[in-house]
């Protein structure tokens, strides 16, 4: 690679290595094209390396083997039900019946295999047609070792989803790790992973045992080298060519300060992830207050949006308006002193003794909601009370037994994270209230209000517990109600939440092959969009676990498909 010439000509060329582009790629490969991947940074995976690698499709054969029988049909309804305003419901029609085929299509050939989640709601279940179980998936976990040298290229999760600096943990793995000495068996198992991970740390610079969104993405990597499909590192994309007719018929391409012409007989696939990183594109589709922080890859700086624009595509703004996909995030500190985030996912908001506050020290929503309704939430109510950050707040009995962010279960100690600023803790409500900056008899009032659902198990102000949802996510040994518990034992602990994307929502409208099109929505042909570069097919909403991955690897392998003529 390092020695390609000038200018070079292959069947397909695709922009951006994360899931959708190496699916492309992959898809494409098998097919019988000659494609060229160009990778802006040095390392694939994009944002989806960092994500929790799950995958919504509605009817997977995965699922349905494991005894969960989902009807796209229903899927459907759900869609309808959830997806307001105006839409392309051919689209998402399209997309219900091509998952199944294009998770079918990559687990025969390929080594991207995936297992069902099981149990895991829909996120919003109480609508008609939401499901409990068999609709989403993950991929299995990847030895990264398979990937020698090279798995320095696959881009490392979080650190705050890492313990000792490097180790991978699942959701599995979490009680045997707390209640290590609970038992022989928990101790067997926790003992096993350290002593792999330290195994690894020998010739590694993290551990190898990869899950989640860093498994999706080894697992396309490997599958690529398989094939040998070319993958050009630090390569970022330009612009596009155009031949005499107006078809895309390649690109220009800038690597190390040199440019690069790559000649592209069946087109161009851009799927460089998205705007999240672009401040123009953030202003322009993103609700205002504007939200500071993003769980985007660095890299996605909207270089395939800006092309689209360039070439007339249509952008789909009317339909996305919140413009991203969220989840409300706090602000960690780091071994080494420098700040992260952490997102509230599943772990704690969900669980009994947790409420969550504004400016006004008052409820704003069901702190059970999914991560992207609950930053909705805090949105909404920013317009009239100040609610960014908004505040978790709890007592001295929750983190010990859940955690609380990035804050394992089990800390008793909290005086580091005080003095870094991560928390703040009060003797007293009326103390913390003052600390955090909010009326403290509104507070006060607040928690003696949710201490008396505790004791009846019922929210009648935002119905916490009453969903499957909520009740998935919350603690089945606590009763009345899961995600119910009272605020009684001092001292109290408030940890500030912001809203931050993971993903988003806008891009450049296509049809149901991918393909882009212009502002009469006909398609430019040779240039197809996929991942983040596509406008959602959910319009901003997000149904499910897996929203953004799902439809990324369904349109990358219909893009594909189209590409090579099938």
């Amino acid at each position: 690679m390092h020695a390609m010439a000038a200018e070079r000509e292959v069947d397909l060329l695709v922009a951006g290595a994360g899931p959708a582009g190496m699916t492309a790629a992959l898809v494409a490969s098998l097919e019988g094209l000659e494609v060229l991947v160009c990778e802006k940074s040095e390392q694939v995976g994009g944002t989806g390396a960092t994500s929790a690698g799950t995958l919504w499709i509605p009817g997977n054969s995965e699922s349905r083997a494991a005894g969960y029988d989902d009807r796209p049909q229903d899927a459907a309804r759900y869609l309808d039900a959830l997806i307001a305003g105006p839409s392309d419901r051919a689209l998402r029609e399209t997309f219900l019946a091509t998952g199944p085929e294009a998770l079918d299509y990559l687990s025969r050939r390929t080594e991207v295999q995936f297992v069902p989640c099981g149990t895991h709601p829909d996120y919003r279940s109480e609508l008609p047609g939401a499901a409990a179980a068999g609709r989403a998936v993950i991929p299995k976990p990847f030895d990264g070792r398979l990937l020698g040298a090279d798995f320095a290229r696959v881009r490392p999760p979080m650190p705050e989803f890492m313990l000792l600096g490097g180790m991978m943990v699942g959701k599995l793995d979490i009680p045997p790790l707390v209640g290590r000495f609970r038992s022989l068996a928990n101790f067997a198992y926790a003992a096993k992973l350290v002593l792999r991970y330290f195994a690894d740390r020998l010739r590694y610079p993290r551990g190898t045992r990869v899950m989640m969104g860093n498994a999706l993405v080894g697992r396309l990597y490997y599958s690529l080298r398989e094939r040998k499909v070319p993958i050009l590192f630090g390569t970022a994309i330009v612009d596009v060519l155009r031949s005499d007719g107006g078809r895309v018929a390649g690109a220009r391409l800038t690597r190390g300060g040199k440019d690069l012409t790559v000649k592209a007989r069946r087109g161009v696939v851009l799927s460089t992830g998205g705007f999240a990183r672009n401040p123009k594109f953030r202003a322009a589709f993103m609700p205002q207050a504007m939200p500071a922080y993003s769980l985007s890859c660095e890299t996605n700086c909207g270089d395939g949006i800006a092309i689209g624009e360039r070439l007339g595509a249509r952008i789909a703004p009317e339909e996305h308006a919140q413009g991203g996909l969220w989840t409300p995030v706090s602000i960690t500190t780091r071994r080494d002193g420098s700040k992260g985030l952490y997102p509230h996912l599943v772990l704690d908001r969900a669980k009994p003794g947790l409420l969550a506050v504004n400016g006004a020290g008052r409820r704003f929503v069901n702190e059970a909601a999914s991560y992207h309704d609950f930053v909705a939430a805090m949105l909404a109510s920013h317009r009239s009370v100040p609610s960014i950050p908004a505040w978790l707040v709890c007592d001295a009995s929750f983190i010990p037994k859940y955690g609380l962010g990035s804050i394992h279960p089990g800390t008793r100690d909290l005086r580091r994270f005080e003095r870094n600023g991560d928390l703040v803790t009060g003797r007293t409500l009326e103390e913390l209230a003052r600390k955090i900056g909010v009326p403290a008899d509104a507070l006060r009032e607040t928690v003696a209000r949710h201490n008396q659902y505790a004791e009846t198990g019922v929210d009648p102000d935002f119905g916490k517990g009453a969903t499957e949802l909520n009740r998935f996510n919350g603690d089945p040994a606590h009763k009345p109600n899961p995600c119910i518990g009272a605020l009684a034992k001092a001292p109290f602990i408030a940890l500030a939440v912001w809203p931050a994307d993971l993903a988003v929502s806008t891009g450049l409208a296509t049809d149901a092959d991918a393909r882009v099109v212009d502002a009469q929505r006909r398609p430019i042909e040779g240039l197809y969009a996929c991942g983040n570069d596509m406008a959602s097919v959910m319009a901003g909403a997000y149904p499910g676990p897996g929203t953004t991955l799902g439809p990324a690897l369904v349109f990358a392998y219909r893009a594909a498909m189209h590409a090579a003529g099938r």
